[in-house]
């Protein structure tokens, strides 16, 4: 399959497009792959046909020195992941931690609350209520 006639202008506007922040096809990245979308080229044209243009644009992007404003976004959004992450991965680290105390209590409980039954179920045993609101007793 033989190059379109145009597709050399088509990659250089995609690049000045890319390179301004101004994309219309793409993401914007300083990538082939968007480069590719930009100029809607296939990638290989980039890679085999057109290598040059390739190099040239990332010689253009690499002297350019400053970040794409997509680009910048997307790394701002990474950070704030990273950080929920992190967050959360010592929220979950502390509720582990706590996991063997809440046994301990749960078992303690469980244990004394068997020893009142028991004490109970004797038959001598002598339970003493509470004294109760005014409400809670029976009407007589």
């Amino acid at each position: 399959m033989s190059p379109a006639p145009d597709e050399r202008d088509r990659i250089r506007a995609a690049m000045d497009r890319i390179l301004d922040g101004t994309p219309e096809r793409s993401n914007g990245a300083l990538t082939v792959v968007a480069l590719a979308l930009e100029a809607d080229v296939p990638r290989n044209a980039l890679a085999q046909r057109h290598p040059d243009l390739r190099n040239e644009f990332y010689a253009r992007a690499a002297d350019r020195g400053a970040t794409p404003e997509v680009e910048a976004q997307l790394r701002a959004t990474i950070a704030k992941f990273k950080k929920t992450i992190a967050n959360k991965n010592d929220e979950l680290a502390q509720l582990r931690a706590d996991v063997p105390a809440l046994v301990t209590v749960v078992n303690q409980l469980t244990l004394e609350n068997q020893q009142l039954r028991d004490t109970l179920a004797q038959p001598r045993a002598t339970v003493v209520p509470f004294p109760g609101r005014q409400s809670d007793r029976p009407h007589t």
